[in-house]
């Protein structure tokens, strides 16, 4: 079956009873060239792959070429039937159904990848729920190397942004402390059905053994963070001492210390800085 034929998955998809459900962020793949370019940045003979969202399967069935196994999580329980049969030839390919943000990942991956070397996301991320997948695969510390996921091109912008760019965000600060982050190539929103309002890019984040940074205090540094963003007009003392109730004064003395100027914006931080000020907020309390 041409997983990537529009004319064979209406048909499969009726012949199912299946329709779309906008709630799910559920558009489908029928580009033939993406999911092949996908599956290679991340695959070998050597690899398990985790996918989340595996849709009709136009991914799963790519890394399921290349990969040693693959274990795809999806939500909607519809797609049993149609998974059943678009995954049928692969013996390397297993679904699981059930949230992906509320299984046990880690336990999972321990399970299904024993005899893989190493460990890989490859997902095409449904959009409404984006950097909450992305972020729950970096703070829960899974034993994976890489993840590859396809997101809207937007969101793919902010989380491979250079830290202290205009793009960056608190989201891009996460990433940058887990990851090393790229953006592969873009995908144009006709290679979706149905057709979404905006286009997508594929992105790869090469996890860290360590961080860029050392931060004496991982919970309040990413706090901090969070505090820094949280009104990206007003300066970095405002919107801290709002946010996180901490003394303007004491705010405008650790940025001196870190060599900042005391109306600098948080967006205008470096990740050495951010983690600076965190460390020099952290000997102040």
């Amino acid at each position: 079956m041409n997983l990537a034929n529009i004319n064979e998955i209406e048909k499969l998809l009726s012949k199912e009873g299946f329709s779309f459900k906008k709630s799910l962020g559920q558009n489908f793949l029928i580009n033939p060239d993406v999911c092949p370019a996908m599956a290679e940045a991340v695959c070998d003979s050597d690899t398990g792959i985790l996918e989340i969202g595996p849709g009709i399967g136009v991914l799963t069935a790519e890394t399921a070429k290349r990969a040693k196994r693959v274990v795809a999580i999806e939500l909607d329980e519809r797609l049993r039937p149609i998974l059943k049969k678009t995954l049928g030839e692969f013996s390397n390919t297993e679904v699981v159904f059930g949230d992906a943000m509320k299984l046990d990942l880690k336990a999972l991956i321990k399970e299904k990848f024993s005899d893989c070397k190493r460990v890989c996301v490859c997902a095409n991320l449904p959009y409404y729920i984006t950097s909450p997948i992305v972020m729950m695969l970096l703070e829960r510390r899974l034993p994976i190397d890489e993840i590859a996921v396809m997101v809207q091109l937007e969101a793919a912008e902010r989380l491979c942004a250079e830290v202290g760019s205009r793009e960056s965000g608190a989201v891009t600060v996460a990433v940058n402390y887990y990851a090393e982050s790229e953006i592969l190539f873009s995908v144009d929103r006709t290679s979706f059905v149905p057709a979404p309002n905006v286009d997508s890019a594929v992105i790869k984040l090469k996890i860290r053994k360590e961080p860029p940074i050392k931060v004496e205090d991982e919970k309040f540094f990413f706090s901090l963070v969070k505090a820094c963003f949280a009104q990206r007009r007003k300066t970095l003392v405002n919107t801290v001492a709002n946010t996180l109730g901490i003394s303007k004064e004491t705010l405008k003395t650790a940025l001196v210390n870190i060599g900042e100027d005391i109306t600098a914006r948080g967006e205008k931080l470096s990740m050495e800085a951010l983690a600076a000020l965190s460390n020099e907020l952290i000997k102040s309390k």
